[in-house]
């Protein structure tokens, strides 16, 4: 279809790589098309749909976006209210879906609804959606405090009709088929952020070395000194358990509880780092003149998107019990 037949490991390649760039909206953006729109397409699709909607989406002549939570339903993907009732040979969708990322420019989504009204965990189904059907209403750029290159939509559907060919995989199979594809979004958000800390951690530090308060540089404060080098440790060993996941992760294994450590990590770690280093540069600081300021802002999606701290925390804890087999 298209792509180079790699495995997992170079995404995840790929994702350190983007986080040179110094802002945190391309990067995702990207991330939706490779590791949040298309692994499900990917791996249950049938070979019409994948010609359709994978092949521009791999070339690049698509801009794909993913689409699960809603007012109402963040994280609680059971709880998603939009509808697709199945009418012969199409589905009519209603509902609506917020904070869609690359929403205002997408040529199609990928997108959860009830299919049925059986139980929330078996009623939901994943549905190729072109984006220029009838009753499709972008309603707003929803305006953010960080990400502010990626477009960020609100939409509604309102009798959107579309063919029952363009369900991918299974009719019920929606919620599983998207809790597998979290577990790579949440990878490729956990390397997208290694770079960006690591690189604010050293921006700082060369502007710590330089700027004198009380006749010496901020850096000779040993609190300073001692507490960028424990960020700097901490970014080291998220790498580590980022890289462990992806391994297993490659072998086949279920990566479930180690793949949700290292998102909440991630998040709260990139709140510290960014949070520390921007204190350090004082006033400076709070300006929109240096990197540490962006990040701060971009980087605090980390503990929301794709899951938030909390239902990381929660996934943890009913996984404590389960380690991958080897």
């Amino acid at each position: 279809y298209g792509g180079m037949g790699l495995d997992f490991s170079y995404s995840i390649a790929v994702a350190e790589e983007l986080g040179n760039i110094r802002c945190g909206g391309i990067p995702m953006a990207i991330g939706v098309q490779t590791g949040m729109t298309t692994p499900a397409l990917t791996r249950f699709g049938s070979d019409e749909l994948k010609k359709q909607f994978l092949v521009p989406t791999i070339a690049g002549d698509f801009v794909a976006c993913l689409r699960i939570s809603e007012p109402g339903a963040g994280s609680d993907v059971a709880n998603i209210k939009t509808t697709a009732v199945r009418k012969g040979d199409e589905y009519v969708i209603n509902g609506g879906k917020m904070w869609t990322t690359s929403g205002c420019q997408a040529d199609w989504m990928c997108l959860l609804a009830n299919t049925s009204e059986g139980p929330p965990h078996r009623n939901k189904s994943l549905i190729c959606l072109p984006m220029n059907l009838p009753g499709i209403h972008v309603a707003k750029k929803i305006d953010k405090l960080g990400m502010r290159s990626s477009d960020t939509a609100q939409i509604f559907f309102e009798d959107v009709r579309v063919p029952s060919k363009n369900l991918i995989g299974e009719e019920g199979k929606g919620f599983t088929y998207q809790m597998l594809q979290f577990q790579e979004e949440r990878l490729w958000g956990v390397a997208t952020v290694l770079t960006p800390l690591e690189t604010v951690i050293q921006e700082t530090i060369d502007y710590t070395r330089q700027r004198k308060v009380f006749d010496q540089s901020i850096l000779q404060n040993q609190a300073v000194h001692f507490h960028l080098a424990e960020l700097a440790t901490e970014v080291e060993l998220l790498r580590s358990l980022l890289y462990r996941t992806v391994g297993l992760y490659v072998e086949g294994n279920d990566v479930t509880k180690f793949a949700s450590m290292a998102k909440l990590k991630a998040g709260r770690l990139a709140r510290e780092v960014t949070d520390s280093c921007l204190q350090f540069w004082g006033g400076m600081g709070f300006t929109s003149e240096v990197l540490v300021s962006r990040f701060y802002r971009d980087l605090r999606l980390t503990s929301i998107g794709g899951g938030t701290d909390e239902t990381m925390v929660s996934i943890i804890c009913k996984h404590m019990e389960t380690l991958p087999s080897k």
